[in-house]
């Protein structure tokens, strides 16, 4: 949607292709990480964009055994939003198409479910849709795969995938959040047992972290034992986890970390998910899917005018963003192996290690993970000019 609104923003004709009827999918990337709210700053939608309903995260606190500590604190950020925002993904997505749909050559197609590639000498010229209307031929210069990490384009485009291993699954559920509840560490860890709690207002999202592979073993203990395993790391919410009544209200998301050896095929793109799922750790998936939107729109949007984009094209933007992907995953991958795997398989009392002990003795360091996750490595910026007729209203 970030792609589509800033190529069309820059003059170019842009079909985006939606599988749903809407965009009310539950348990998503709703953090809005610092450099996100900085690109928004550039297009000048900043005002209008932070008057939809959000909380702000300041600083990253957690709880490890009986210990709290805070490990980011985002208030030295250089950028005009020193916080995280916590929105919807929803009303993310709904804001960007309001926009796009401003412009006259931006075409948001909904329940169009991409099915296949249309393949001409050895280059991909567009691609083919389900709807409810039948199926829909949509003949382009450029297809951008940003279909997540089950992407149907990279799929269909034979592209090869490398695993890079994830320990952990994550159950995501609701529960109430009361007033009274105040601002509570967004994690809590003991010995067995990780939880993350997001405030989304009227309710916490919740992350629960299990062994990878390990969700049928949860399951079969039965939804009395899952409700006090979270009240275990969570006594808070004691009085609420009946409101989790079987697994049906459980979300289980299987966390994968991989990348495409090769995000480009001629006339063909893989971008976010699609070209690298990310885990969880850090929330940053989202945040770095919109970097890849902005680097490719500005290294491409002048070829897509031209009618022209070469595998030169392609490659840098891969290029541009593999660096940053790569870090990051790696980052992931350490604090998978190396903090969440080890408090899974921990049966007795944790404290923190020492780099989190650091963090919490000296607030000065407390900037470099803040801007390891509240910025990120490379973070980019829009050089697209607005270049399609001016939007009205």
């Amino acid at each position: 949607m970030m792609l589509g609104f800033l190529l069309a923003r820059a003059g170019v004709a842009v079909v985006v292709l939606e599988k749903h009827a809407d965009f009310l999918r539950d348990f998503r990337g709703d953090t809005i990480h610092p450099s996100t709210l900085e690109l928004i700053h550039e297009l000048g939608l900043l005002d209008q964009f932070l008057k939809l309903p959000h909380q702000k995260v300041e600083h990253l606190a957690g709880v490890i055994g009986d210990t709290s500590v805070q490990v980011a604190d985002f208030s030295h950020l250089p950028t005009h939003c020193k916080f995280v925002a916590l929105m919807p993904q929803w009303d993310f997505l709904n804001f960007l198409a309001e926009r796009g749909k401003r412009y006259p050559n931006f075409d948001l197609h909904m329940r169009a479910e991409a099915t296949g590639l249309i393949e001409e000498n050895g280059r991909i010229a567009g691609v083919r849709a389900k709807t409810p209307d039948g199926e829909l031929t949509i003949r382009s210069t450029l297809v951008v795969g940003c279909d997540g990490r089950h992407s149907t384009v990279r799929e269909r485009a034979g592209l090869i995938v490398d695993d890079l291993g994830a320990p952990i699954d994550v159950f995501w559920m609701r529960l109430t959040r009361k007033p009274s509840d105040g601002a509570e560490p967004l994690g809590r860890m003991i010995g067995g047992r990780i939880l993350v709690m997001i405030d989304r207002g009227e309710y916490w999202q919740c992350a629960y972290v299990i062994p990878k592979g390990g969700a049928e073993a949860v399951q079969a203990q039965g939804i009395e034992a899952f409700r006090a395993a979270i009240v275990e790391v969570a006594p808070l919410l004691r009085d609420r986890v009946h409101e989790l009544r079987s697994f049906d209200d459980v979300k289980l998301l299987t966390v994968k970390i991989d990348r495409l050896r090769q995000w480009y095929r001629p006339g063909l793109l893989c971008i976010g998910d699609a070209a690298h799922a990310m885990s969880p750790v850090g929330g940053v998936g989202i945040n770095l899917a919109i970097q890849d939107a902005v680097a490719a729109a500005n290294r491409l949007a002048a070829p897509l005018r031209a009618g022209n984009v070469t595998d030169d094209d392609l490659a840098a933007v891969e290029r541009r963003r593999l660096f940053p992907t790569r870090v990051t995953q790696r980052v992931q991958v350490f604090v998978q192996n190396n903090v969440l795997s080890r408090v899974l398989a921990s049966r007795g009392d944790i404290r923190p290690p020492w780099p989190v002990r650091m963090l919490g003795r000296h607030p000065l360091l407390q900037r470099i993970p803040a801007r390891l996750v509240g910025l990120g490595i490379r973070p980019e910026h829009v050089h697209t000019p607005e270049l399609a007729p001016a939007p009205q209203g």
